[in-house]
């Protein structure tokens, strides 16, 4: 380690988003009272994905208390996985309650953060110029909506729009209704929808593996406990069939060929085989490929939904967009009055289209080229003092991203603990560091169910699959403390 000749002292530093882990980082680094804090937000109020999804059905696939802050839990949930609206509303009420409106500011989108002797230079698309000892790049995952290409969509005679743009302006009951994409989306908004359309068809590419998880209601009886004794929502939280599930789930996803994987695949295909009860339907509803390969759906009841006279299940590839409808390339038409699309994100954006320029000209933009990749998913070599949450590698895959960002913050609080004792001015990855990291990671990643062989988010352009590949356990021991040995203490 290089020791500076410097005093202890208050740094400034810049959080850029204020979603989920923006937050987080702003209410602990206020709480710690060393520093000056920004937030620049892009939006008009915090919230981030949960801000930008409105659709019908919306709701988490983490159990409710669960995804939810350790320092603010939360009595109030209405059923174990929470729906949207309401995960929004506990987002804008910790931001209240940790008056965070003092340090963020609204309508500021970060377009570039570049080093300049010794600090990082911020620039938003309104002009404004802010200067930072440290950032934090807390801009989340999925928040770039992927249009897809279709031939003709804009011929289309009706209304369409992305699940994550959703208008709700357009009349939906009693309409015929096209949704296209069978991921998480689509599958809560078919269920959400059947029975108000006069025709629901969900179309999609490839259907998904589905477990069945209950989403029971909390009595009101269970939250008036929960806000007289706190402790019960704890015994929730870490609960040992909640922990040991995630802890399966983690060993099942490292490993192919795990008796924990075979379970899954043996619980998802007993609901599609006990549900679905027309063996037509359930053959066009059978995945090819093995369960969790893609991100595995959580749901009580889309296999009950999609056997309603009026909702149809249209599989296979799009041709192109008619006036009327969805033409398949069977030759079909889907003849719709509504179209969404339920077609994900661009997963791989992460920070960007936001430009990164770091020490010695290192550009993040031709670092993460063709794949992006941090350590730990917080830091990158040639960025110091530039930290990220829920950044490429960290474990997405129906864990709580909340747990997540916490753990990674614990380690980010380190880092800054030598700079805030006037040790150095500087933390940055050693770049050996990263290449082995990375070396150990894609051998890794290439024996998860993740590179199994189906085609999904998960994967980056090099074929390989950029979640944290290791368990769950691992992860809360490498974020426990970094090692000093990574990283360059600069003078």
């Amino acid at each position: 380690m290089t020791i500076a000749n410097t005093a202890p002292q208050s740094l400034r530093i810049v959080v850029i988003g204020a979603g989920m882990a923006g937050i987080l980082a702003a209410i602990r680094l206020r709480e710690a009272g060393k520093h000056q804090v920004v937030v620049y937000e892009k939006a008009d109020r915090v919230g981030g994905t949960w801000r930008e999804n409105t659709y019908p059905g919306l709701a988490c696939d983490v159990p409710a208390h669960a995804y939810t802050y350790s320092f603010a839990p939360n009595a109030e949930w209405s059923s174990y996985l929470a729906p949207g609206p309401e995960i929004q509303r506990y987002f804008e009420a910790v931001a209240q309650q940790y008056a965070l409106d003092k340090v963020i500011q609204f309508g500021q989108e970060v377009v570039r953060c570049e080093l300049k002797d010794g600090r990082w230079e911020l620039e938003t698309a309104s002009g404004l110029i802010d200067h930072a000892d440290v950032v934090i790049a807390a801009t989340g995952v999925l928040h770039h909506p992927s249009m897809p290409d279709l031939p003709g969509l804009d011929r289309f005679t009706g209304p369409s729009f992305h699940s994550a743009q959703w208008d709700h302006s357009v009349a939906l009951d009693g309409k015929r209704i096209g949704i296209i994409g069978s991921g998480s989306t689509g599958v809560q908004i078919v269920s959400a929808l059947a029975g108000r359309a006069s025709k629901l068809i969900h179309i999609q590419r490839t259907p998904q593996w589905i477990m069945p998880v209950p989403n029971t209601p909390y009595s009101e009886e269970q939250k008036a406990a929960f806000r007289a004794d706190p402790a019960l929502i704890d015994d929730i939280r870490y609960a040992e069939a909640y922990t040991s599930a995630v802890n399966r789930f983690t060993e099942a996803i490292i490993d192919q060929d795990s008796p924990q994987i075979r379970e899954i695949e043996d619980i998802c295909r007993q609901n599609l085989e006990g549900s679905v009860k027309d063996p037509v339907l359930r053959e066009k509803l059978r995945p090819n490929y093995r369960a969790a390969c893609k991100r595995l759906i959580y749901s009580s009841d889309y296999y009950e939904k999609v056997q309603r006279p009026d909702v149809a299940v249209a599989i296979g590839p799009i041709q192109h967009i008619e006036p009327e409808g969805v033409r398949m390339a069977d030759g079909t038409l889907q003849e719709v009055d509504v179209l969404v699309l339920a077609t994900g994100f661009h997963a791989d954006r992460f920070v960007r289209p936001m430009r990164v320029i770091g020490r010695n000209g290192t550009d993040l933009d031709a670092r993460w080229s063709p794949a992006p990749s941090a350590y730990l998913g917080i830091t990158v070599p040639g960025l110091p003092n530039f930290f990220m949450l829920n950044g490429p590698t960290g474990p997405v895959g129906n864990f709580s991203l909340i747990d997540i960002a916490e753990r990674q913050w614990n380690y980010i609080e380190h880092l800054l603990a030598d700079i805030e004792a006037g040790k150095c001015r500087q933390v940055d990855l050693k770049e050996d560091a990263m290449q082995a990291y990375d070396h150990r990671r894609i051998a890794a990643a290439r024996k998860t169910i993740f590179g199994s062989g189906c085609s999904s988010w998960y994967l980056d352009a090099t074929g390989v699959p950029v979640s944290w590949p290791w368990s769950y356990d691992a992860f809360a021991e490498q974020t426990a403390a970094p090692k000093n040995e990574d990283y360059e203490y600069i003078a």
